[in-house]
C-alpha cells in the first residue's frame, strides 16, 4: 500500500505546486499538457488530445473550452469531419509557451532531485509500465501517436 500512497502525495503535490507555478500564465495544472501539445503540434485534432493523455472526452471539451475562453487557443473545424476539431495556439499561448515548459522542467527537476540519471531513466520506465500495466488491467487501448512523450 506503500506504493498506492506515495504516488496519491506525488500526484496531489505536483498539482499544487504547478498550480502555483503556472497561475501567472492564466492556466492551470490540468491544462498546461493540453496547452504545450497545441502549440507543439498547431493544428492538431482534438480528438487525438484523448489518445495522448487516457482522459475522458468530456474532461477534454471542458479543458479546450477553458483554453479558448482564456484566449489561449482556437478552434477551427475539421473540413475532413466536421464534428471535430483543430486546435491553434494563439499569440498569446505562443508567448508565454517556453515558459510554461521551463516551470514543467523545474517541477520534474523538484521531483527527481537527489535521484542520479540512471535512476530518474529507471523511474521513469518503472512509471510508463506501472502505467501501461493499470490501463491493460482495465482494457483501456491507446493508439500510439507520433506526438507521444
Amino acid at each position: 500500500m506503500k506504493i498506492l500512497k506515495w504516488l496519491s502525495v506525488a500526484d496531489r503535490f505536483q498539482k499544487m505546486y504547478l498550480d502555483k507555478q503556472l497561475a501567472p500564465f492564466g492556466i492551470n495544472s490540468s491544462q498546461h499538457m493540453f496547452l504545450i501539445k497545441i502549440c507543439e503540434f498547431p493544428g492538431i485534432l482534438q480528438d487525438s488530445l484523448m489518445n495522448m493523455f487516457y482522459i475522458h472526452p468530456s474532461n477534454i471539451v471542458r479543458t479546450i473550452a477553458a483554453l479558448e475562453k482564456q484566449g489561449m487557443i482556437t478552434r477551427v473545424p475539421n473540413d475532413r469531419d466536421r464534428r471535430t476539431c483543430k486546435l491553434y495556439p494563439t499569440d498569446r499561448a505562443l508567448s508565454v509557451y517556453e515558459e510554461i515548459r521551463a516551470v514543467c522542467r523545474k517541477t520534474e527537476d523538484v521531483l527527481l532531485q537527489g535521484m542520479s540519471e540512471t535512476d530518474k531513466s529507471r523511474f521513469l520506465e518503472l512509471l510508463m509500465q506501472a502505467g501501461g500495466n493499470i490501463t491493460a488491467e482495465l482494457h483501456i487501448e491507446r493508439k500510439e501517436e507520433e506526438f507521444n512523450e
